[in-house]
């Protein structure tokens, strides 16, 4: 029997699964969002985070809820000081939602496999630096080409589920390649390697005394790496932490001390310069990354073709060849 589903909402049969609970699953109807709403409070425990979430209002995620205890006729959670528990009930809705969210997603990833035209949404999710310092430009041609794609570059630190389909190509920096899930299309791209990078300022400051430790700038809360430490200037003092890669650049910039910088970005930065005596270092291999039916898709082909290219070809910047060939240390 076909299933109707639309762009935002599938219908499905739930089936009784287990006599344990009592709870009344066979041949009710549920919509897909109620659903959807269930699974997002009950992996976070929170209404008021899930509504943040799935971009809702707070009262709209309790009447989601409510609607679906009234469908099912069985109180689902627990309302608790600490925020929302699954009951005994829940969990076994939870685990047959589950399997739907999967089929759902395998089922819209099939579908938009099929689609061969050149329009419609592409999301791209990669790491602000690379967005930001590398590709943007790129982004922009692609989209001057192909101007019915509608693209939603998802900037930003966390790693977006491509099985989910909460991105359709996924632009990552990986050190192993045994760290990427084995479901995913992977093209591998050129290697990105680092230096550690000082402002100009700051560094005509410490050869006019050499004695004087330089700090550490740090985006995570590890210690100064070994191989810093072989360079000429040490580094020493209490850790400079700043929150995000951006802050990081400008507190280099400022003078705060030296910090390590993938190469396309130290070595484009005027007021940048690499430390004296320190070797370039790997922080990985870029990796394009597309999953199943969804990178048959016209919009997904052509976009990881052309940017597979402008990788390949920035690859000489992404190893540190630029500075080397302006004799600059």
């Amino acid at each position: 029997m076909a299933l109707p589903f639309g762009r935002s909402k599938i219908n499905w049969i739930l089936f009784r699964s287990r006599q344990r609970t009592g709870l009344v699953l066979e041949s009710t109807v549920s919509d897909w969002d109620d659903i959807r709403y269930f699974l997002a409070v009950a992996r976070v425990g929170s209404v008021r985070a899930a509504a943040e979430g799935l971009g809702v209002n707070h009262s709209t995620v309790l009447r989601r809820i409510a609607q679906l205890e009234s469908r099912l006729g069985a109180q689902i959670f627990e309302k608790l000081p600490s925020g929302y528990r699954v009951t005994s009930a829940g969990e076994e809705v939870r685990e047959l939602a589950e399997r739907m969210e999967v089929s759902s997603h395998q089922l819209e990833t099939r579908v938009s496999g099929r689609d061969q035209s050149v329009r419609g949404l592409l999301r791209v999710t990669l790491a602000p630096t690379l967005a930001t310092r590398l590709l943007m430009a790129d982004f922009a041609e692609f989209a001057r080409l192909h101007p019915d794609i509608e693209m939603d570059i998802l900037s930003s630190g966390e790693l977006a589920n491509l099985t989910n389909r909460e991105a359709d190509v996924a632009i990552r920096v990986v050190y192993d390649r045994k760290t990427l899930p084995l479901n995913l299309h992977a093209l591998k791209g050129p290697d990105i390697l680092g230096g550690i990078y000082i402002s100009r300022d700051r560094l005509a400051a410490w050869r006019a005394n050499t004695l004087q430790p330089v700090r550490w700038v740090t985006i995570s809360s590890h210690g100064i790496p070994e191989w810093v430490r072989e360079g000429e200037i040490p580094a020493g003092g209490v850790p400079f932490k700043a929150t995000d890669a951006e802050a990081q650049i400008v507190a280099v910039r400022e003078g705060i001390g030296m910090t390590t910088l993938p190469c396309f970005v130290g070595d484009a930065d005027p007021d940048l310069a690499r430390v004296p005596g320190t070797d370039l270092h790997l922080y990985g291999a870029v990796w394009v990354l597309t999953q199943g039916e969804t990178r048959k898709t016209m919009r997904v082909h052509l976009f990881t073709e052309y940017v597979s290219r402008r990788l390949a070809e920035y690859a000489p910047l992404l190893a540190g060849h630029s500075r080397e060939s302006k004799g600059d240390n």
